[in-house]
């Protein structure tokens, strides 16, 4: 529901408007276990610039990789997590019964763990193994038009009346910066690597020997680093250091209550679906980018012509290919391997779409699609079980899928180049695909370098 202004409204009118539509949807009957999404024009706003001025609360934020939707939310109108294993059927026929024929704005946003064989960690137990919110309170810039909205679930022990009330009140008081207030970061006092250097050469060398017995043909280590700070961490400064640096990725933050949030810059998409067309992509091997265009093209041409990161890419798009294949009528997939460059490094990258069958769902597609082996290995589940036995961290919902969900659309991309707070930690985590011919100095680099997409644009001085 919107209203008919074609205008887009300063902040203090926009809040009045969706003040009074507030009030006319609460009074109104409305199916119990339905929900309703409110939204005005309002002119252009500054997202993580609001996000930072709601203050430490539950907050998310999710920015494409074209850059022409963002989406910053506040609170929670609805909310589906769990503890325990992920049921892909369950989560979406929840999603599906509250936004089913609603307004097609109406989205849930959230991920899930990358595996749930493993204990979950303490950092990581307030995000469960998946959760998923519809946001109370929104900022949605799409295009050029911004748009204030609230969503509401009405259930049969809602109480209108007081909800009208929080509602109302949180609006009076929430501001429009036009920019963040603080992008300073506290002072970093530490730094810890799991696994370290020598651990690291110890489970490449286990994982090739893996690799020669048959057991698969590629394994994704990664590493957590965990850098401490001499106070607590907000992700929304964060955020605003990090939107300039990363070009051609998606930009996203799950924060459910104070002291912990999951935020990064993943330059993958798992999937992205309308209706029955859907969007994928196979994306594998990396090189630094060049300090000159001149190194930058002797790099690139290294990674076109590596036997080792062309091997790793293939594995990837086969794979997905053949996945593909099965859920489709049709699947295109791009004439040659080409290159994704980033602002820090580059990858060898292959698109593919296909129309799906009317019967494949989302959770079908989750099940199918995560993890690829971009981020697992291959075959999938010998390769996951082994890193869930070999890591010496838990990985969350690192290099899992984080994304929305709306009536007839879904996206989702793979939760890498990605960090965690914890209060006064930030654990950054990046993986390397191990095959046949992988070396372990050479493979720390490359994670490094994955890192720095993330550490480089906080550590500058602003």
């Amino acid at each position: 529901m919107s209203t008919p202004t074609t205008h887009s409204a300063s902040p203090e009118t926009a809040k009045a408007q969706l003040g009074a539509l507030i009030d006319e949807a609460l009074a109104r009957d409305a199916a119990e276990d339905s929900a309703v999404r409110l939204e005005v024009p309002i002119e252009p706003i500054n997202a993580i610039a609001w996000l930072q001025a709601q203050g430490p609360q539950s907050r998310g934020y999710w920015r494409n990789r074209n850059t022409n939707f963002e989406l910053a939310g506040i609170g929670s109108a609805d909310m589906i997590t769990a503890e325990a294993d992920a049921d892909y059927d369950a989560i979406f026929r929840h999603l599906q019964s509250h936004i089913a024929k609603v307004h097609p704005d109406l989205r849930y946003f959230g991920g899930m763990r990358f595996s749930t064989r493993r204990t979950t960690s303490e950092p990581w137990k307030v995000f469960g193994a998946y959760r998923f919110i519809l946001p109370r309170f929104e900022i949605l810039n799409r295009g050029d038009q911004s748009y204030l909205a609230c969503n509401l679930v009405f259930h049969e022990d809602l109480d209108r009346a007081s909800l009208n009330t929080e509602l109302q009140a949180e609006l009076s008081t929430m501001t429009f910066p036009e920019a963040a207030a603080n992008t300073a970061l506290p002072e970093c006092t530490g730094r810890t690597d799991a696994p370290d250097n020598v651990s690291w050469e110890s489970l490449i060398a286990a994982a090739l020997r893996e690799i020669e017995s048959g057991h698969f043909q590629k394994a994704v280590l990664a590493r957590e680093t965990r850098m401490t700070f001499n106070a607590p961490l907000d992700p929304a400064p964060m955020l605003a250091r990090l939107i300039d640096a990363t070009h051609d990725c998606y930009l996203y933050c799950f924060q459910p209550k104070p002291g912990a949030a999951f935020l990064g810059a993943s330059p993958e998409r798992l999937f992205k679906r309308r209706g029955r067309h859907i969007e994928t992509e196979a994306l594998a091997g990396t090189r630094a980018r060049g300090e000159t265009q001149d190194e930058d093209a002797r790099l690139s041409e290294a990674l076109l012509a590596s036997d080792k990161d062309r091997r790793e890419h293939g594995i990837v798009l086969d794979t997905v290919k053949a996945l593909m294949e099965e859920r489709c009528h049709a699947v295109h997939t791009d004439d040659k391997t080409s290159l994704l460059k980033l602002a820090r490094s580059q990858h060898l990258y292959a698109r593919l779409e296909g129309l799906l069958a009317e019967d494949e769902s989302n959770a079908t597609l989750l099940r199918d699609l995560h993890p690829t082996p971009a981020v697992g290995g291959q075959p999938r589940d010998a390769a996951v079980q082994w890193l869930d036995d070999q890591e010496p961290f838990d990985r969350g919902w690192y290099a899992g899928p984080v994304g929305w969900v709306s009536a007839d659309a879904a996206e989702f991309a793979v939760g890498i180049r990605s960090g965690l707070i914890a209060d006064n930690t930030l654990s950054l985590y990046s993986g390397a695909g191990i095959v046949e011919g992988s070396v372990a100095k050479d493979e720390w680099a490359e994670v490094e370098n994955k890192m720095s997409n993330l550490l480089h644009p906080l550590q500058e001085s602003k």
